[in-house]
């Protein structure tokens, strides 16, 4: 790829979050390292979200993240995390044309997340009860030790934890069901040729190593995992190797979006 069509990095964040995940420490030094990145808030996320939060479809999140890269216009490289990770999993289905790369941070695996509802009715039945019963999943993260075990690794000092529990807001629960069952990811349909980069944490309560590494064995590629680090890698301890790694695989492979966009069903 010519310099002048160097792709833009479109950073999508992950269930209860917003772009700010991104923009404290992980988008500002990739632009350090002389990328253009481009970061945005999901629907109803950014305190846009209201009463209707709950209902957002993944396909609704897949949509926003496919005008954001229309807007943005040429080669772009989107990257998720987590929930964002599944969007992003969306998103290769369709082939859009200016998609250059995928990045999958700590993703949601294709296969679902019945995992993370195992672990928490073994750990949380009563929170998890309520959240489903209110279609509020606010409730898993409504004080600062819950978000802390979900999300960082010990690492990570009460104070900064503290702060970014303040900045979190609730997530759809229509999603939620979107990512258990209705609405998987279907890795077939992924354009062969198109790079991938798949990274989780070795402290990752939510999504252990073991299902960042079948996430990217189903889209034939191989899983880095960082031993020390938990959920939100771009935050916790350890963020800039995750950033430069990041920065240095898109430097060095081939990108060059030329698939025809596809309607979708």
């Amino acid at each position: 790829m010519r310099p002048d069509q160097a792709p833009t990095l479109l950073l999508v964040h992950g269930a209860w979050h917003g772009a700010w995940c991104w923009e404290e420490k992980f988008a500002p030094r990739l632009r350090e390292l002389g990328h253009t990145v481009a970061t945005m808030d999901l629907p109803g996320h950014g305190g846009s979200g209201g009463a209707r939060i709950p209902w957002f479809s993944v396909r609704q999140y897949v949509d926003a993240v496919q005008a954001e890269m229309a807007r943005l216009g040429g080669p772009c490289v989107v990257v998720g995390h987590s929930m964002g990770g599944f969007v992003v999993q969306k998103l290769m289905e369709r082939r859009p044309a200016n998609l250059a790369g995928a990045g999958l941070v700590a993703a949601a695996p294709p296969f679902g997340v019945n995992g993370v509802v195992r672990h928490l009715l073994v750990q949380r039945p009563w929170d998890l009860l309520r959240a489903s019963l209110t279609a509020n999943l606010y409730h898993l993260v409504r004080e600062p030790e819950m978000a802390r075990a979900l999300f960082y690794s010990h690492t990570m000092t009460d104070e900064e934890a503290a702060d970014y529990w303040a900045r979190l807001q609730n997530e759809s629960f229509r999603a939620f069901l979107d990512m258990l069952v209705l609405d998987l990811p279907k890795p077939r349909k992924v354009a062969a040729g198109l790079p991938r980069w798949v990274v989780g944490g070795g402290q990752d309560q939510i999504f252990p190593p073991q299902v960042v590494q079948r996430t990217a064995a189903a889209y034939r590629c191989k899983a880095r995992i960082y031993p020390d680090m938990a959920h939100n890698l771009m935050l916790d301890h350890g963020w800039a190797r995750v950033a430069e790694d990041l920065s240095r695989w898109v430097s060095t492979t081939p990108m060059e979006p030329h698939l025809p966009a596809r309607e979708t069903a």
